[in-house]
This record gives structure tokens, C-alpha cells and sequence, in this order.
């Protein structure tokens, strides 16, 4: 039994490695170039993630609520989204969800908490995959693009682009203080299943200790990163209306985005029959 729980153990260090990490963050910021919701106007995205991510508040129909979780659930699958952020998504909506369950029925609660917890679960999970979808599933520069169109400052419509663009920096630098601590340290023997659970907790020791070397050596980057646009006259092009109207050319609304807010629009104007029906 003790054999079979390490070989588990370690297959699941083996996968959860950082290289696999890095690998998924990364296709999530880069790897959706090619998917259904990337060609999408991001205006018409900003919009649409408006509306998804602001009507649930107010709503508490549960028939409405489970019909816009199946549509953003749908548009989710279409923008590719790694499975790590899926997990991680799963993992804090429902865990919550269950947590607050369990602590009403703890102090003095009955089987009918679970139609609100159901409501508040569907608000959350609603808005967090609109959020997915479209933060998730558009290329930074289009979304950055569409902020500056609707009037957002250029400053943070770039720095939100800019964002995007540390990540590889910041998942690398993360692998070098990492590996940095490895060499110099010894790591306890993983040979048995209580060696496994030390080793994990050497693991998640040196992570803690690597966050402030990391933010370091990340701010020096970003230093020299920001030095290399204010001499290139970044700080003037982002307030010269030319330089805004010609990245701005690039956005256009074609059939596909019109026929997916039609789409939208009809399955919502279902939920809310079907909701006034039942």
C-alpha cells in the first residue's frame, strides 16, 4: 500500500513540474491565436463580457442564471483555455461553495440553503468564465486595442498588454531563482511515501523564500524594459491621436461577430422566457 501511494505521489509531482506550469500559463496568454473567440472583433468581446459580467448580480432566477452559465460555459470551451486555469477555477468556485454549505448546516442550517448556495454559485461561476473567456481567449494586443477604443487611458491599456508580455519573463526568472536554491541546498530523500510529504514541504519552503529575489530581479527588467520605450518616444505616442487612429484601423466588426451577438442575444432572450414561463 505504501508502495503504490509514492508511485502515486511522485506521478503527481512529475506532472505538476515547473516546466509544465510555465508551459500552461503560457499557451493560456499565447497559445489561443487560432480559436473561434480570437477572431472576434474585441470591442464586441467587451461588450458581451459586460453584459455577462454584471446581469447575474442582479438577477437571483435560477432557470436565467443556469442558462448564461451554459453559454459562457460553451464559449469558454471555444477560446481553448489551458486546463490548469479550469482547474483552478473549478477548485475556488465549488470548494467555496461547499465550504460555506457545510459551515450552514454546522450552525444550525437545513437541505433548503441549497437553492441560494446553488445562486450564488452560478453568479460566481458566470462571471469568472466570462472573464476566462475573454481575458483568456484574446490575444493581448487586441484587447488592448479594444480598451483604448472605448476610451480607457492609454496607460492602462498598455500596461494590461504589458502584463501579458511579462509572463514569460516572470515564469523564466522564476526558474532561475528556483534552480538557483536547488543547487545550493539539500533537498531530503523522496525514496519513501514520508520522504514524498518532506520533499513537498522542502518544495513549497523554497517557493515562499523565492518571492522576493523573484519580484528583485523582475523589477530590474521591467526597469530597463520601460527606460527602452521612453526612448523610443513611447510617452508621446500615447497621446498623439494619429498614432491612436492607426492602431485603431485595425479593428473591425465582421458577420461572425454580429451572428455571435445575435446568438448571445437569443439564447439569453430564451433563458428569460423560460424563466417567466416556470
Amino acid at each position: 500500500m505504501e508502495r503504490m501511494m509514492s508511485k502515486l505521489s511522485e506521478s503527481v509531482l512529475d506532472k505538476f513540474s515547473m516546466d509544465f506550469l510555465r508551459s500552461q500559463v503560457l499557451k493560456n496568454a499565447y497559445g489561443n491565436d487560432d480559436t473561434v473567440i480570437a477572431a472576434l472583433d474585441p470591442r464586441i468581446l467587451i461588450a458581451w463580457y459586460l453584459f455577462f459580467g454584471v446581469v447575474p448580480w442582479f438577477v437571483n432566477d435560477l432557470s436565467f442564471l443556469l442558462g448564461c452559465f451554459l453559454l459562457v460555459m460553451v464559449t469558454t470551451l471555444l477560446a481553448h483555455v489551458a486546463g490548469l486555469v479550469l482547474f483552478l477555477f473549478a477548485l475556488g468556485v465549488f470548494s467555496q461553495t461547499g465550504y460555506l454549505f457545510l459551515a450552514t448546516l454546522l450552525f444550525g442550517g437545513d437541505a433548503s440553503a441549497i437553492a441560494p448556495m446553488l445562486v450564488l454559485t452560478l453568479k460566481v461561476a458566470t462571471i469568472s468564465l466570462a472573464s476566462v473567456t475573454v481575458f483568456s481567449g484574446l490575444d493581448p494586443d487586441r484587447l488592448s486595442n479594444g480598451l483604448m477604443w472605448y476610451g480607457c487611458p492609454e496607460r492602462l491599456s498598455f500596461s494590461i498588454s504589458y502584463a501579458y508580455r511579462m509572463l514569460p519573463m516572470l515564469m523564466e526568472e522564476f526558474q532561475n531563482v528556483l534552480l538557483s536554491y536547488r543547487l545550493r541546498g539539500n533537498p531530503p530523500a523522496h525514496d519513501t511515501l514520508r520522504g514524498k510529504v518532506r520533499y513537498l514541504i522542502y518544495q513549497v519552503k523554497i517557493i515562499m523564500e523565492s518571492f522576493y529575489p523573484l519580484m528583485l530581479n523582475t523589477a530590474k527588467r521591467s526597469r530597463t524594459t520601460v527606460e527602452a520605450l521612453e526612448l523610443r518616444g513611447y510617452r508621446y505616442a500615447a497621446v498623439n491621436k494619429t498614432v491612436k487612429k492607426i492602431k485603431l484601423s485595425t479593428l473591425k466588426v465582421s458577420y461572425n461577430d454580429l451572428l455571435f451577438l445575435a446568438l448571445s442575444a437569443l439564447w439569453v432572450a430564451l433563458c428569460i422566457l423560460c424563466s417567466t414561463l416556470l
